[in-house]
């Protein structure tokens, strides 16, 4: 067994890909925010793509940590140098590893907040990225404002704070780069939100101009922010996964990232100063992400929820089971041709048709292991911005909603705690307390759940919406997941 790291590199078997490139040479051009295991099997991946053809070399990635679960991360990747194990699971049971090199540092900011504003204002880091999922944006799901209720930007707004949240890292090391005239760096976010980069600089720029307005002013006026698409799904690391590196490549990693064949990253060409070449290892470099961003959002991520809820509380546990089963394909095909679809501007040289049959493809990989339990945490973030603008819009345009209609109530249904074999659910969201409250009145008055406006808006005064959702609330409760999609 080879304990992964530096010194150990050159001991590990040939079916494992390692760094070809000397990593003493890589020099830190990027600070990330949020390092998991989708930034690790996406962005990292493709600068060590760049690495291995030697280019790059000065875009070394420097992780930063800013809540507690993330000290975790920091001990496992300080054992291994950074390093670790991006393990592609192909549909067939082949396992693919490579060792990854392009993160060579992390930083874990309750530690040592100083020394991230340190490498935030340092003149070599020309972009600063993020995955810090949809809620670390603060948004307000209806007013589309900051929420700044949170209570880690409340305490970055203290007159003198130490920062401790990105956001507090971000606009102070702005406010230190613009006094030293050093430029500022780019900020670019890779998390799932339509027109990510105009969020992170609109949230940004409300949270600086709390702070200090004229910080905000210099961000909004100097720093770019570009949009992205990014996909490639990315199952949470389970310790079979480990076991099998184990096992198979005689490979011991504290925390391996697993992930699917498919990749796909869609960037906007709107930086401050200079990029990584992203073109030249497969990322698409264009002017307008938004066709591509509502394609995968609205097709992949509603997708993703239209299959988990029901699928759940049906009795499967894995994306790849449900897929399986013509009923739910048949259900997803419906929901993407008749309701998604509908709702796309076009997409410059994709053949829908085949992206939306590949998507099914890519659920169905037995491999990935994706669990309906990470795809139902965190709905409260996901459900207003990937599935409900599509049914504001298919009841704009007098088009049908039902299946739309039905994942909602899927959602208010798995929200009561216990799926149709009587088992218990674990509900994870950020909202837990009031969404489970809300859910134990399904029954009695169905529209308890849906009358949030912060997370439905207006929907709940909608005749069509709600006459609908009555519908299918009382089918999941009367009948069953499987029986109500039957009978859709």
């Amino acid at each position: 067994m080879t304990v992964l790291n530096t010194a150990s590199l050159g001991a590990l078997g040939n079916e494992v890909a390692v760094p070809s490139y000397d990593r003493t040479a890589v020099t830190p051009g990027i600070v990330h925010f949020g390092v998991g295991g989708f930034h690790r099997a996406h962005q990292a991946m493709y600068l060590d793509r760049l690495m291995n053809d030697g280019k790059a070399l000065d875009w070394g990635i420097v992780g930063v940590g800013v809540l507690p679960h993330d000290r975790r991360m920091a001990d496992v990747l300080a054992a291994q140098d950074c390093l670790y194990t991006l393990v592609i699971k192909h549909p067939d049971g082949t396992l693919e590893p490579r060792v990854i090199g392009s993160i060579v540092d992390y930083l874990f900011a309750p530690d040592d907040p100083s020394a991230v504003l340190d490498r935030l204002v340092d003149p070599a880091t020309r972009i600063v990225s993020l995955t810090i999922t949809e809620g670390g944006y603060h948004v307000n799901q209806v007013t589309g404002e900051l929420d700044a209720s949170d209570p880690a930007l409340a305490a970055d707004l203290e007159p003198g704070a130490t920062p401790g949240s990105a956001f507090g890292f971000i606009v102070e090391a702005l406010r230190r780069r613009r006094e030293t005239g050093v430029p500022p760096f780019t900020v670019m976010s890779c998390d799932n939100i339509p027109g990510n980069g105009h969020v992170a600089r609109k949230m940004l720029a409300s949270f600086a101009r709390l702070k200090d307005p004229s910080v905000a002013e210099f961000l909004e006026n100097e720093v770019r922010f570009p949009n992205c698409m990014v996909d490639r799904i990315t199952p949470v690391t389970a310790d079979a996964d480990r076991e099998a590196l184990a096992e198979r490549f005689g490979v011991e990693d504290g925390w391996p990232v697993v992930c699917e064949p498919f990749t796909q990253w869609v960037l906007e060409d709107d930086f401050g100063g200079e990029r990584p070449p992203y073109e030249e290892v497969g990322v698409q470099i264009v002017e307008d992400v938004e066709p591509y961003e509502f394609m995968k959002l609205r097709l992949l991520n509603a997708s993703h929820q239209a299959l988990c809820y029901l699928g759940y509380l049906d009795g499967y546990r894995y994306a790849h089971e449900v897929c399986q089963d013509k009923l739910y394909v048949d259900f997803l095909l419906g929901y993407m041709d008749h309701e998604g679809t509908p709702t796309l501007p076009p997409v410059p040289g994709v053949d829908l048709d085949r992206y939306k049959h590949q998507l099914i493809e890519r659920f169905a990989n037995p491999e990935a292991r994706d669990t309906l339990a990470r795809l139902c945490a965190e709905s409260s973030d996901r459900i207003p911005k990937w599935l409900l603008p599509v049914v504001r819009e298919q009841l704009a345009a007098g088009r049908e909603i039902k299946r739309s209609v039905l994942v909602v109530a899927s959602w208010a249904r798995y929200a009561e705690g216990v799926d149709e074999q009587g088992e218990p659910i674990e509900v994870v969201d950020r909202l837990r307390d009031k969404l489970v409250e809300r859910a134990q009145h399904n029954r009695d008055d169905p529209l308890v759940f849906i009358s949030d406006p912060d997370l439905f808006g207006d929907l709940a005064q909608n005749e069509q919406f709600v006459t609908q959702y009555r519908a299918a609330l009382k089918s999941l409760h009367e009948i069953g997941a499987r029986a109500t999609l039957e009978a859709l």
